[in-house]
């Protein structure tokens, strides 16, 4: 049975041309595949939205071994209302830092070699001015909660994740599935989480024969089940299975089944050319511009 692992987080964006800026001329990954999509997904991967939407997975490299970004952008949408949940994704990258001084992307050195940036829609980033000694430059996924030890209780001992690290001076607490996998570090923030309009969520990877076993402890144990289990349909792909969770402070979980997200998640070498052919395709930010109406605001 293979074992969990981290695959990627999704982050909703407005805008896509800058948000391919950021995360490919700023970040240095590259586009790992794209998709667009008539309707709303079954698993809402693109949020409580009904319409046409994409799906762009960027990273350093395959999901096999890396951990991703998934950036999904629903048309007419321009922009999303931040919470507090999400605290930041933590990536060793002197080239990073480098980028983003020659770009003139504004960065705030939080402490020495250590730079914070944010990417279109607010989602901040915190680059490591240091070359990574691994493949994967991305360290961890950081998500504000209101209850330290009921997270750690809920993520360790429901979700199998392993504590590898705890500042109780902090408040704070390392978890993850490897030594060799993107960490999940949970930072208690002393008050009632909101997750926005921008409300992102994490995916892990399993076995599909786990799936069911994941789904039928949550409800033994009364934790909240966003999707049961389904089926999810790529045109031309593996269908998938997936089952979505939520923790006690509502941050989004996916489960997939990993035999098909092996083939589904192969990477396209024209990923980059068809994100650019639909981000020039898509004339909805001229249209807004030219009837003087603001994309809408979710």
């Amino acid at each position: 049975m293979r074992a969990k692992r981290a695959l990627h987080f999704v982050f909703k964006v407005g805008d896509r041309t800058q948000t391919s800026r950021f995360y490919r001329e700023l970040l240095g990954m590259r586009v790992l595949r794209h998709e667009e999509f008539e309707e709303g997904c079954k698993a809402t991967c693109n949020g409580p939205y009904d319409g046409k939407w994409s799906k762009t997975m960027v990273g350093y490299g395959p999901e096999d071994d890396h951990f991703v970004a998934e950036l999904t952008y629903n048309y007419g949408v321009g922009n999303y209302r931040l919470g507090n949940d999400f605290l930041g994704m933590t990536i060793m990258s002197s080239q990073a830092v480098n980028n983003a001084k020659k770009m003139e992307w504004p960065l705030k050195e939080v402490s020495s070699g250590i730079y914070q940036a944010e990417a279109p829609g607010g989602y901040k980033f915190c680059l490591e001015d240091k070359e990574s000694p691994k493949p994967d430059p991305v360290l961890k996924v950081t998500l504000a909660v209101s209850n330290l030890q009921r997270s750690v209780n809920y993520w360790s001992k429901l979700l199998g994740m392993k504590v590898y690290d705890k500042d109780e001076d902090k408040h704070k607490v390392l978890l993850g599935y490897a030594d060799n996998q993107c960490k999940l570090e949970l930072q208690d923030i002393g008050q009632v989480v909101d997750h926005g309009t921008a409300f992102g969520r994490i995916a892990f990877s399993c076995s599909k024969e786990e799936l069911p076993g994941i789904e039928a402890l949550m409800k033994k144990e009364n934790q909240k089940i966003l999707t049961p289990l389904v089926s999810l349909d790529t045109p031309g792909k593996a269908t998938v299975q997936v089952v979505i969770l939520a923790d006690p402070d509502g941050h989004e979980i996916c489960f997939v089944g990993d035999e098909a997200f092996i083939e589904l998640s192969k990477v396209d070498p024209n990923g980059g050319k068809l994100l650019d052919e639909a981000i020039a395709a898509d004339k909805s930010d001229e249209w807004f511009a030219k009837h003087n109406i603001p994309k809408s605001s979710a």
